[in-house]
Formats: C-alpha cells, sequence, structure tokens
C-alpha cells in the first residue's frame, strides 16, 4: 500500500541523487550515467526504457519556464550583452542542475511504480 510518508523522503533522495526506496544507493556512475539498479537494495531504477520520459521531459522544461515567464512579463533585450546574459542566465541552471532534475524524474517515477502497483514489477 503506498504511504504518504514515502513520498518526501524518495522527493528528497532523488534530488540528492539517491536511490528512491533505500536512500543509500548512488543514481548515476557519473554526472547523468544511470545505474542499472541499486547496489544496496536491488530497486531497478528504469524497469523499462522509455518509461519515465514524462518525467523527465517535464523535469527539462522547469529552467526554460523561467526564461519563458520573465519574457511574459515584459523583460526585453535591447543589447546584446542583455542578451548573452539572459542566455547564461538560462542555459547555466539548465546544465548546473540536470543530475538533481533526472534524479527528482527517476524518484517521480519510482512512487508512480509504487502508487499504481504493477503485479509484474518486483519492487524490493
Amino acid at each position: 500500500m503506498f504511504m504518504t510518508n514515502q513520498v518526501i523522503p524518495a522527493i528528497w533522495w532523488g534530488l540528492k541523487r539517491r536511490c528512491s526506496h533505500c536512500g543509500d544507493g548512488d543514481l548515476f556512475v557519473r554526472w547523468i550515467t544511470l545505474h542499472a539498479r541499486c547496489l544496496y537494495c536491488g530497486l531497478e531504477y528504469l524497469r523499462n526504457q522509455g518509461e519515465a520520459w514524462p518525467f523527465f521531459f517535464v523535469m527539462d522544461r522547469i529552467p526554460i519556464a523561467a526564461g519563458i515567464t520573465a519574457i511574459f512579463f515584459g523583460f526585453r533585450i535591447s543589447h546584446w550583452i542583455e542578451g548573452v546574459a539572459f542566455f547564461c542566465a538560462i542555459a547555466v541552471p539548465i546544465v548546473v542542475t540536470m543530475p538533481q532534475r533526472q534524479g527528482l524524474a527517476i524518484s517521480l517515477n519510482y512512487l508512480s511504480r509504487v502508487y499504481f502497483c504493477d503485479p509484474s514489477d518486483l519492487l524490493p
């Protein structure tokens, strides 16, 4: 049964790039190369290739939404230096926060697997 007290730790562990189930295993081998499973509890991070794409899609669009919001509320580029600064203000967070956003997407995928309980999914 899905417990609401699993949500906060799973999200926190995802942001810290740790296993969403136990919080001990690393999610990534390197910067964004995902382990197949947790070395401690055996959780398979992506059971089927591509099952977490909706979560990756949403997490990748959050930094871009900040730039769209700034333009919507009246930010205008009047000089090329402002254009470069605006590009850097959008691009740098996209690159720097990529592992955390991917970890969050993996943990949201894990929570959906726990909540929607597929009998063929062998969760630890």
